[in-house]
Parts: C-alpha cells; sequence; structure tokens
C-alpha cells in the first residue's frame, strides 16, 4: 500500500530526513518510534504533503501511485489522512459541518456525488457511538476550548468517518490521560481493517500496550536504523535511547 523508498528531504538548508526506506501493507498497523528530532513528524509531514519540506530524493507511492506531485488536499483525496500533534481551532465550524464538508469534498473528487443529508446523519451517528462521543460534542465548534483528550478523541471520529487507505497518527497519546487514551485506541483499532493501513508515531511504548503493532521500527537522525515486532519498543521502553546511539556510534 504505502511504499517509501531512498527519501530525503530538507527545510532550509537543514537536511532531516537522510534515506528512508519503508513498506506498508494493508492489514498492517507500523509504529515508528524515536527521540525528539529523529524526524518522525517530518516523514508524517510529508506523507501527507506538507509543502514546508523539500523532498531530495526518493520516492512516495500509494497503491502503486505516485505522491510526490500531489498538493495536500489531493493526497487526502486519495485516502491518506494526518492525525495531527497540535489540531488547530475552528471557531464558528461545528464538528458535524466540518464533516460534512471534508467527505463531500472526497465524494466530489472522487467523481461522486454529494451524500444525502439522511445517510450522513446515519453515519455521523454510528461513528460517534463507535468513539464514545456525545451527541452534544458534534455541535460545537471543531476543537474550540476542548481537552487534549477531546481532541485527539475528534482526530479519530474524523478518521472513522473518512475512512482512508492510510492513518498516520502522529504522537496521538501526547498529553492524554489514561481513559483517553484507551477510548482513543480502542478507536483506532475498531477501524483497523485488511483494506486499510495504520502508522503511529510515538516516543512511548504504552501506546503500544493499546494499538499493538505488527511492526516497530526506530527512527534515528534522519534514517530507519532498527525494525522488529512489538517487542521492540519493550526494549526501547527499558533500555531508552542512548542504547540506539551508542550502537550507530559504535
Amino acid at each position: 500500500m504505502l511504499s517509501i523508498k531512498n527519501l530525503h528531504a530538507s527545510i532550509g538548508d537543514k537536511e532531516i530526513l537522510k534515506g528512508i526506506n519503508l513498506e506498508v501493507k494493508a492489514g498492517e498497523i507500523h509504529a515508528i518510534m524515536g527521540p525528539n528530532g529523529a524526524g518522525k513528524s517530518t516523514l508524517a509531514s510529508i506523507i501527507a504533503g506538507n509543502e514546508n519540506y523539500e523532498v531530495t530524493a526518493g520516492e512516495i507511492s500509494l497503491d502503486g501511485e505516485d505522491l510526490s506531485e500531489l498538493a495536500p488536499e489531493e493526497r487526502a483525496h486519495k485516502g491518506v489522512f494526518l492525525s495531527f500533534q497540535y489540531p488547530v481551532e475552528i471557531p464558528g465550524v461545528s464538528v458535524t459541518n466540518f464533516m460534512r464538508t471534508a467527505i463531500n469534498e472526497t465524494r466530489k473528487a472522487n467523481g461522486l456525488e454529494e451524500m444525502p443529508a439522511k445517510d450522513m446523519l446515519k453515519v455521523i451517528r454510528e461513528k460517534s457511538e463507535l468513539l464514545e462521543i456525545d451527541r452534544k460534542f458534534l455541535s460545537r465548534s471543531l476543537n474550540e476550548g476542548f481537552s487534549g483528550g477531546e481532541k485527539k478523541r475528534n482526530e479519530i471520529f474524523q478518521m472513522a468517518m473518512l475512512e482512508p487507505k492510510l492513518a498516520i497518527l502522529d504522537e496521538t497519546d501526547s498529553g492524554l490521560d489514561i481513559d483517553a487514551l484507551r477510548i482513543v485506541a480502542n478507536g483506532v483499532n475498531k477501524l483497523k481493517s485488511d483494506k486499510n493501513a495504520i502508522v503511529v508515531i510515538t516516543h512511548y511504548q504504552r501506546l503500544l500496550d493499546y494499538i499493538v503493532p505488527d511492526f516497530v521500527h526506530v527512527l534515528y537522525n534522519g534514517k530507519i536504523v532498527k525494525s522488529g515486532g512489538k517487542e521492540l519498543a519493550h526494549e526501547l521502553e527499558e533500555k531508552g535511547y542512548d542504547w540506539i546511539k551508542q550502537e550507530q556510534e559504535a
């Protein structure tokens, strides 16, 4: 599904990604871990099409289609979803209206008519129940006055509504207490299927107790330096990232 080959990327004069190779198949959950400044969020942003970064070499494809020339909204319409670490507030636009617009724009881009209002309300009701979201929540302005947990739950609600092929969760566990973490992770697990793929970016192993990855990759100094199963996350929790640094300098 997602194929990244020899990806190099910079911002200004600073090279951040220095040759990333990654293959993610449908039905898989991949976790990307690493210390601050390793390039994790940069990788997520570049897959989603953030134009602040310059890709200097390599390629990114989704289902065999090259994404490099596509704008962020075009990538979204192709099925790429990024859950932001710090979602922005949009006063005056309700959660429901935002989702209605997002879904209909995606349908339009794929040659489909707008979803009938009755069908839209049915889907919104089903997905909100799946994520234990209160009806009143859906009428609030998007992210305005939301707690950290509410913002993250709303991001997963968007994922549930849009049903992307590839979902990238950038530090979804940031700022969450255990209850919020459980609800968000439960939603992600319910949304996993053999037709989509999920990439989870995190510093900490605790999220991976709830969202169990098929593969764990360690990103260090702009490169994936180690890959393994879920036990690798436990090893990182036990030894810390200095262990990786020492291995790389040996």
